[in-house]
């Protein structure tokens, strides 16, 4: 088989999500990097793609250029699909450029700025049959699927109560004020949108919550805000979540809380036993049960469903992180399009996903600002001021 040939717009030198996702897109040895628009300055680019090692004709000064150019390969060469991996507010242009040019697309969360576009990106990829994915990072872990696999086996009984949260300390000071790029950008409404926390690592904490249980939340009571002075984005918030299965949950992301690295913990309590998982300790499950021991199930150990297998890549007790994480997204998206234009079952984050994400992220905003109780996920219409 040929390697799937990717290009990549953003992710120049010094960004971080750019050298994840390469990273990521090498492991498995079916993705080879090709081509690349990796800054805004065309200097830049041409800099970050030669460190890349891309012959200089592959490194582009801007992605309009790179989609004409590359549209005029030979179909043997030029890249199959691009991965977006700008600030918030770039997404939604360069996907649609990309699916208007006949190109795949994988994008970083979130998948636009705001809800409107989204559907339309939506729109535009049922339009074109091609193929969208979206990097929900941590429903790519092992343990992650089993857990899924588990509340879909019924063996919990009816779930009642979903827990999530999300906490970082890294925003704790004014570390924008200091130069911090990844500050500054996510901080700023005119390329973060609209919620700087719940749109960065709140939606993470959404979709996990949704994808392991499988149930949808219908409606949503939320307290955000920024606790630094000077900011206008929020850097912490606390939401509580009610379930079309009559579940209640809550979602706490917050990225001031000091000392705190990357916190993202899932609970999720059944009539008959209840579930544990951490991204700080990612290769462990904890069970609990009503009559019954605790259990703790681990990574590439015995008893796991098959699709949890799947993903794992090393025998029991050698850790998977992160980057195996993104890298079962990456290895999916890739056997989508070897399957191409057959559809079998596409096991990574979508379009659906990501309207979901942007309807959180504005109901979130409108609930925080409003005396009002109880808002609908329904009731959001696609647009802010």
């Amino acid at each position: 088989m040929h390697k799937i040939r990717m290009g990549m717009v953003g992710g120049g030198k010094g960004a971080f999500i750019g050298a994840v996702h390469r990273m990521a897109a090498a492991l498995d040895g079916e993705i080879e990097l090709v081509c690349g628009a990796f800054s805004q300055d065309p200097s830049r680019s041409v800099e970050s793609g030669r460190i890349l090692g891309l012959d200089d004709n592959r490194i582009y000064g801007n992605y309009q250029q790179m989609f004409a150019r590359e549209a005029r390969l030979p179909k043997d060469e030029a890249m199959e699909f691009v991965v977006i991996v700008t600030p918030n507010h770039l997404h939604f242009p360069i996907a649609c450029a990309a699916l208007e040019a006949g190109f795949h697309v994988l994008c970083d969360k979130p998948a636009t700025s705001k809800l409107s576009d989204a559907e339309t990106l939506q729109d535009l990829i049922g339009q074109t049959g091609k193929l969208y994915g979206l990097t929900y990072s941590y429903s790519g872990y092992p343990m992650v699927e089993e857990a899924r696999q588990r509340i879909a086996s019924g063996q919990f009984g009816k779930i009642r109560r979903i827990m999530v949260q999300y906490a970082q300390g890294w925003l704790s000071k004014a570390v924008e004020k200091s130069g911090n790029k990844q500050a500054i950008w996510r901080l700023d409404p005119d390329q973060a949108g609209q919620s700087c926390c719940m749109g960065d690592i709140g939606t993470h904490a959404f979709h996990l919550a949704e994808y392991v249980s499988a149930m949808r939340v219908s409606e949503i009571c939320a307290d955000i805000g920024p606790s630094v002075a000077d900011r206008v984005l929020d850097d912490d918030g606390t939401v509580l979540l009610r379930f079309t299965n009559g579940a209640r949950g809550s979602l706490m992301a917050s990225q001031i809380c000091v000392g705190e690295e990357n916190a993202l913990k899932l609970q999720i309590y059944g009539e008959e036993g209840s579930l544990n998982w951490s991204q700080q300790e990612p290769n462990t499950l904890i069970l609990k049960w009503h009559d019954r021991p605790h259990e703790i199930i681990r990574s590439g150990g015995v008893g796991l469903s098959r699709p949890a297998q799947a993903m794992c890549r090393l025998p029991a007790g050698h850790p998977e992180g992160y980057l195996e994480a993104f890298a079962n997204i990456y290895r999916a998206f890739a056997d989508g399009i070897r399957q191409f234009p057959e559809r079998g079952e596409l096991n990574f984050p979508g379009i659906d996903d990501g309207v979901r994400g942007m309807k959180f992220v504005e109901t979130v905003v409108t609930s925080s600002s409003s005396d009002q109780k109880w808002f609908s996920l329904n009731s959001i219409k696609g647009e802010y001021k």
